[in-house]
């Protein structure tokens, strides 16, 4: 509801005629505000009707408002949008896409469904949003397609005001054995979403990134401000090359966009070639646990909800912003964990014992990552809550869940 300043009655002693009860200006006063009260709110419902029939012919707002309204009994949340996520059926996507739903917007998701892994997961994933969706009775449409068939959406659906990318070919390791297709995918498939926008007038893209862009010689806790020009892998130069794309296109065509550089999300409907996925999978199996260097190498290790929490704070910063802008903000757990520390909290998580494969380091690895969350903090309101104790507990947890009948 809108706040009103309270309007105070004072009695003023008259002049000359008779004198005037106190009361009666008090009653002039509330009388006053009444009348007052019912015009704006009229005002207020006639104006933001117009904006609710806006919304949901999915025309361009100039400004979201900024409150909750209730119009004629239908209740209208603030910075609701039609948002495009690539990537949608894969792990930090689908549970981007559920938060997404939960907030009231529409979605519209695509995936290539990459054979990088089972596409099964990925299928599972998209049945239960699309469970989800249906049981909310919102808004989700679904394509299959790659990002290089982009303009075929054009034709598909209606334009979005806000995107989304996640979509990427995955893996540090790989990379190094596949830069080409790295490359194809990272590089090329960014630039294909970011002329997507330029075409259809969508001047809002939130950018996937990754801490694997700060490579061995960042200082730690790694701050956007450094220079994050020598990445160590093939996978961390594509994303670092995304957001110079990103960066450049801000420029030319006055788009606001935010590079989200992710540090090694965990949770829920993980990939099973990520380290706690694997290692949980080979611990429950009595498996040997392929374990490289000394274990002294550390993580900033960050659940999935904490990232999606950040995600869609930073649609709130994307929205609100008034001018063209590109900025970067780290999205991590800023804690560090070490490889051994990890096992261990996976083994006191599952009540078994490791078994370990040592071998020697491998190339591409970075020794430690460490997000410096501050700026984050400060202009996105990002603060991460969920610590790798509760976060290791919980995923061991669901994992024997979702393998009790295998």
């Amino acid at each position: 509801m809108a706040v009103y300043t309270p309007v105070i009655a004072t009695w003023v002693p008259q002049a000359t005629g008779p004198k005037i009860p106190s009361y009666l200006y008090v009653i002039k006063g509330f009388y006053t505000i009444f009348a007052l009260r019912r015009t704006t709110l009229f005002l207020e419902e006639v104006l933001y009707s117009c904006l609710l029939i806006r919304q949901l012919k999915g025309w361009d707002l100039i400004g979201p408002p900024k409150r909750n309204w209730h119009l004629r009994g239908i209740h209208v949340k603030p910075n609701l949008m039609r948002v495009l996520v690539t990537g949608a059926a894969g792990f930090i996507a689908s549970h981007l896409v559920r938060g997404l739903l939960e907030e009231g917007n529409s979605v519209v998701g695509i995936d290539n469904f990459d054979p990088f892994y089972s596409r099964t997961i990925k299928e599972r994933n998209l049945q239960e949003l699309q469970g989800f969706a249906k049981a909310k009775h919102a808004n989700f449409e679904f394509y299959e397609m790659d990002l290089a068939s982009l303009p075929a959406l054009q034709k598909a659906t209606q334009a979005p005001n806000l995107v989304i990318h996640l979509a990427a070919k995955a893996g540090v390791r790989p990379s190094i054995e596949d830069p080409l297709a790295y490359v194809q995918a990272n590089v090329a498939g960014t630039l294909s979403v970011l002329e997507f926008c330029r075409t259809n007038g969508v001047d809002q893209l939130l950018f996937g990134s990754s801490s694997s862009v700060y490579g061995n010689d960042s200082k730690a806790p790694f701050r956007e401000d450094a220079g994050a020009v020598q990445p160590i892998s093939p996978y961390g130069a594509t994303k670092r090359s995304g957001e110079l794309f990103c960066s450049t296109y801000a420029n030319l065509y006055g788009m606001r966009i935010a590079s989200l550089r992710f540090f090694t999300v965990y949770g829920p409907r993980q990939r099973p070639d990520l380290a706690i996925h694997k290692f949980t999978r080979l611990i429950q199996e009595n498996k040997p646990v392929p374990f490289f260097g000394d274990g002294s190498t550390a993580r900033d290790y960050t659940e999935v909800r904490d990232i999606v929490s950040g995600i869609l704070k930073a649609k709130t910063w994307i929205q609100d912003s008034p001018r063209a802008t590109h900025e970067i903000f780290n999205l991590g757990g800023s804690r560090t964990t070490t490889l051994l520390r990890l096992v261990e909290l996976i083994e006191g998580a599952l009540g078994q014992s490791a078994i370990l494969d040592r071998r020697p380091g491998q190339a591409g690895d970075v020794e430690l990552t460490y997000a410096d969350v501050t700026k984050a903090g400060k202009i996105l309101g990002y603060h991460p809550s969920i610590g790798i104790e509760e976060g290791i507990h919980s995923f061991c947890q669901n994992y024997l869940k979702d393998h009790s009948n295998t």
